[in-house]
């Protein structure tokens, strides 16, 4: 790592970059999900799943990176806590072309805490300081953090607010917020996404008192209604489990937020036919693309039917195009 950053100085972030945006989950958000999302929002800010630093530095997995150019504006999610190693990672990821780099302080997962990252740093501000100012001096993109509103009985918004104050005071420009804390003791993962109580309101006093800070709330947001009604606090909402299990859902709030005209689902279906049969050619199972869109008619008729057909077709060898034209005639 330079002592010194050989890269000019990013411009400062644009609040509008991180209007809506879908956030980083693991097992979920692969660059097939990712290209399947994009097709439904041309707009929306895509996250990958969380890569650890060490799995790049050290571990020299490159091809966690991949990505295809119309995954973009895109976000490198980052594990880690050492500043050098997150560093270095940080450059591998502005060299493979990201827009973003994302540090996670928010995952409550056993093996993300036995490696000192994810929502354990909370309770650690200054350390996730040095950690950004070490990536900002590698690239000149913008270096984000994602955080919970607490961790444990680390519960008070003073504490929330001085782990913000360090954010900035380390260069952060957003800071995306899930509005649960985390519990690391007694709790699942999955449990963690649900049991917890969501409090909007701290996230939203937060953007109140550091208002040259792009504050973008995640965390139970499930309708276009909720995303309008935090937009009128906040400068982004990130969407989890809801892009997921409803991907047309960021079609309608791309339609309702820019004019942007409402595709038709069968449209979106057929626009992933050229990228699946490529992947299909380089040798990439059908399961490992077509699990991404089995919401895509969540809440229509025949829609069981669509997740049926998939469901028990795709993981067949040679399974191609024809299971999701079969799937499709469930439902047209």
């Amino acid at each position: 790592m330079s002592a010194a950053s050989p890269h000019p100085r990013p411009r400062p972030p644009d609040a509008a970059d991180w209007r809506v945006s879908v956030a980083p989950m693991m097992d979920w958000t692969d660059r097939h999900c990712r290209y399947f999302h994009r097709l439904l929002s041309p707009r929306a800010r895509l996250y990958t799943e969380m890569v650890t630093s060490a799995a790049l530095v050290r571990g020299g997995q490159l091809r966690l990176l991949e990505h295809s150019q119309q995954e973009h504006p895109l976000a490198l999610q980052l594990g880690g806590s050492d500043p050098r190693e997150l560093a270095q990672a940080a450059r591998l990821g502005a060299d493979a072309g990201y827009d973003e780099i994302n540090l996670n302080v928010g995952c409550p997962s056993d093996r993300v805490q036995s490696g000192r990252f994810g929502a354990c740093l909370m309770r650690e501000p200054a350390l996730v300081g040095d950690c950004v100012r070490a990536m900002q001096q590698e690239v000149d993109i913008p270096v984000t953090v994602k955080c919970r509103i607490g961790v444990d009985d680390q519960d008070d918004y003073a504490d929330l607010q001085h782990f913000t104050e360090t954010m900035l005071e380390a260069g952060v420009g957003v800071l995306a917020v899930h509005a649960r804390k985390a519990w690391l003791q007694g709790l699942s993962p999955k449990e963690n996404r649900d049991i917890p109580p969501l409090d909007y309101e701290r996230v939203y006093r937060l953007k109140r008192e550091f208002p040259q800070l792009i504050v973008v709330i995640n965390g139970g947001i499930v309708t276009l209604e909720q995303v309008q009604a935090h937009l009128r606090q906040v400068d982004g909402v990130m969407l989890g489990r809801a892009a997921y299990h409803d991907p047309y859902l960021l079609a309608q709030i791309e339609a309702a937020l820019y004019g942007q005209p409402l595709p038709r689902r069968r449209d979106v279906l057929e626009h992933m036919r050229p990228y699946i049969e490529a992947e299909l050619a380089r040798g990439t199972a059908l399961k490992h693309v077509s699990r991404h869109l089995l919401g895509l008619y969540q809440g229509e008729p025949g829609a069981r039917g669509f997740r049926r057909v998939i469901s028990e077709n795709a993981h067949r060898p040679g399974a191609g195009w024809n299971v999701l034209e079969q799937a499709a005639s469930q439902v047209s």
